[in-house]
């Protein structure tokens, strides 16, 4: 038993250093990204390419905010919502980061949206504080245009650190949040819970959006981009449904 034990120590320790490894190399191309980012960008608005575009100021997203999506459950169509904001982004040279998303894109389908993917990058961050460690470091960096983020637990105080980041790196944070967290109140400019209806569409409930009228409703497309570990990937139908007002 102590020699199976001895054993199992040093490939432990191999495994820590090999993980540190990585982790440090990851962290060495992004402060290389970092260095030779751009100098001050202008604000800008991303349009989301749908009918968002109508309610949300300036007729898309704003640069420098956070956006914190509540999806009802994985897979119904919460990534199709930023498929036309995030493709663009790419084709402006600038970067798009998923910090440890639940799933892999299947990357044939984010080519057919439009991605670049020499400017997509996928954070696999493990512990809470990594998360957002990784988050905040990505959105302060000028090189990344949005980041999309999947948070253990985030509280107020993390989402305006979070908010200070993308400003100074003039970014769009998107949190993926559960449904529980439309009960808290967030300093997020925008907040959206995502429902699936048994039509295909995905339902979208205003519950904030600062600088615009909230508690509004409305419906996009009916097909949606599929994300799964074992890569299955479908096309998005254009995203044109009228936004309606909740009563």
């Amino acid at each position: 038993m102590s020699g199976s034990r001895a054993a199992t120590v040093p490939s432990l320790a191999r495994a820590e250093k090999v993980t540190s490894l990585a982790r440090a190399e990851k962290l060495e191309q992004l402060a290389r990204l970092c260095r030779n980012g751009r100098e001050g960008p202008a604000p800008r608005i991303e349009p989301s390419g749908s009918a968002l575009d109508a309610i949300l100021p300036g007729g898309g997203w704003q640069a420098g905010t956070i956006v914190e999506l509540m999806p009802a459950c994985d897979g119904i169509g919460e990534l199709r919502l930023l498929m036309p904001t995030l493709a663009q982004i790419t084709r402006s040279e600038r970067h798009v980061a998923m910090i440890a998303p639940p799933y892999v894109p299947f990357a044939p389908a984010l080519v057919q949206h439009g991605l670049r993917l020499e400017h997509f990058w996928i954070v696999r961050a493990q512990t809470a504080t990594d998360i957002l460690w990784s988050a905040e470091q990505t959105l302060r960096c000028k090189s990344f245009g949005a980041v999309l983020t999947w948070p253990i637990s985030i509280r107020d105080k993390e989402v305006r650190r979070l908010q200070l980041a993308a400003e100074a790196g003039n970014s769009i944070g998107f949190v993926y949040r559960p449904p529980s967290a439309a009960l808290e109140s967030s300093p997020a400019a925008v907040r959206l819970r995502l429902q699936a209806a048994t039509d295909g569409q995905l339902h979208i409930d205003v519950l904030k959006c600062r600088g615009a009228r909230a508690g509004m409703k409305l419906a996009v497309g009916n097909s949606r981009l599929v994300v799964s570990q074992n890569g299955a990937g479908i096309a998005t139908a254009p995203l044109d449904q009228p936004p309606t007002a909740n009563r």
